[in-house]
């Protein structure tokens, strides 16, 4: 657990939208606590640095709760559609050595054959992985799989200590080679046909 996921959190005992507006002007977010059974609880964070550290997929942060430590694996962000402003976070009680079960980002990497794109079909893959150990991705590698390959769940190579929860069967990856329009005539080609058979025309009827 690295110190820089170490954040304070303040108790709150006042709810509601303008008490929560009142927070985030003061530079804090406002986020409920749950899980393992107990009642939930309401607190502040700091803003500026939660909203570091939860750019990051699947962020655990290491709280201190008025004296208290607690684990909490960030769940759910909910942000203003418009401004991007982090409105609330939702975070869940998890303790060392747990299973959790998350989404991974599917990052890939290597290159396809020439002439050939990669299709990400699944851009997550759903998994188990401890709580104090989750990698921040899973990478795929495509690197010179030619036309018609496909990679599913079942073929991703995952970090140790990380098991599969998708169905094997979702494909992730599928790899085929753009579909190139036939190239209609040129504007230019056929408004010169289209001048051509009318000046013929007009010779003709003089």
């Amino acid at each position: 657990m690295s110190d820089d996921n170490k954040v304070s959190a303040e108790l709150r005992t006042e709810f509601g939208k303008g008490f929560a507006r009142r927070l985030r002007a003061a530079g804090k977010i406002p986020a409920v606590i749950y899980g393992h059974g107990t009642e939930p609880v309401h607190v502040a964070l700091p803003g500026h640095q939660t909203a570091l550290i939860i750019r990051r997929a699947n962020a655990l942060l290491d709280l201190d709760i008025e004296g208290r430590s607690e684990l909490a694996l960030v769940k759910d962000v909910q942000k203003d559609p418009v401004h991007q402003i982090i409105e609330h976070i939702d975070l869940l009680v998890v303790k060392k050595g747990e299973k959790v079960s998350i989404d991974l980002p599917v990052v890939l990497v290597g290159e396809s054959f020439a002439g050939t794109i990669a299709n990400l079909d699944a851009t997550t893959l759903a998994v188990e992985a401890e709580a104090t150990h989750i990698p921040e991705h899973v990478e795929v590698s495509v690197e010179g799989l030619e036309e018609g390959a496909h990679i599913t769940a079942a073929d991703v190579k995952l970090p140790k200590g990380v098991t599969l929860v998708a169905d094997p069967e979702t494909l992730i990856v599928a790899i085929s080679v753009p579909a190139v329009a036939a190239e209609p005539e040129s504007e230019e080609g056929a408004a010169d046909e289209a001048a051509a058979e009318s000046s013929a025309e007009e010779a003709a009827a003089e």
